[in-house]
């Protein structure tokens, strides 16, 4: 099994990431929450990995910390939640959020996640509580770096694409977001796009 990855990043996408090890390229799909820190292409990277081994694939999942891997894994414990849906509850809400909503049994907070429904949001509540008593929320969140407000609104556009939503309420939102002061990093303008389409 595959527990580490450490190379060249090759490509970059909001939910997938190619890393270059030895001349090996590693697809490894990604929640947003590790997006956020990531460096540009042809810098080096390295994630923690889950291997999900199925009859007919193998499919990498890389995370930059340890805390987002132990919550994606114990996410995919829970009946009913796909590693896919796992991804897309740690890209809709950051780790420390999302461990607040589950102690505290927050089913509107989890809900508000993108794919998340309420039974789904129960099942989390009532199946991890006591499995994220362990965790130790970290203090600083990882910060994108500032970028040109045009090829910011194109990340995060693509980003809210790929967690489902449809292009014209996605732009909609992201509109909104970036007329927001505090909307100035992908990570910031991002949760203020959520925010919007969760009104």
């Amino acid at each position: 099994m595959i527990a580490h990855l450490r190379g060249r990043l090759l490509e970059k996408h909001p939910n997938r990431v190619i890393v270059d090890a030895h001349g090996v390229g590693y697809e490894a799909r990604v929640p947003l929450s590790t997006f956020y820190g990531m460096a540009e292409p042809g810098s080096e990277i390295a994630l923690r990995i889950h291997t999900h081994v199925r009859e007919d694939a193998l499919t990498l999942y890389g995370f930059a910390t340890l805390l987002e891997l132990q919550l994606f894994e114990r996410l995919i414990s829970v009946s009913g939640i796909v590693p896919k849906l796992a991804l897309a509850v740690l890209s809709g809400i950051e780790p420390n959020e999302l461990i607040t909503a589950v102690r505290q049994s927050n089913v509107a907070r989890l809900t508000a996640i993108p794919g998340v429904g309420k039974k789904t949001a129960e099942r989390i509540g009532l199946e991890l509580k006591d499995k994220m008593a362990a965790f130790v929320p970290a203090e600083d969140a990882m910060r994108a770096p500032e970028s040109d407000r045009e090829s910011l609104r194109t990340d995060v556009l693509s980003a809210l694409i790929n967690l489902g939503y449809h292009r014209p309420l996605a732009e909609k939102a992201l509109d909104a977001a970036m007329k927001s002061t505090a909307a100035t990093t992908f990570e910031s303008t991002l949760k203020q796009a959520l925010r919007e389409l969760a009104k």
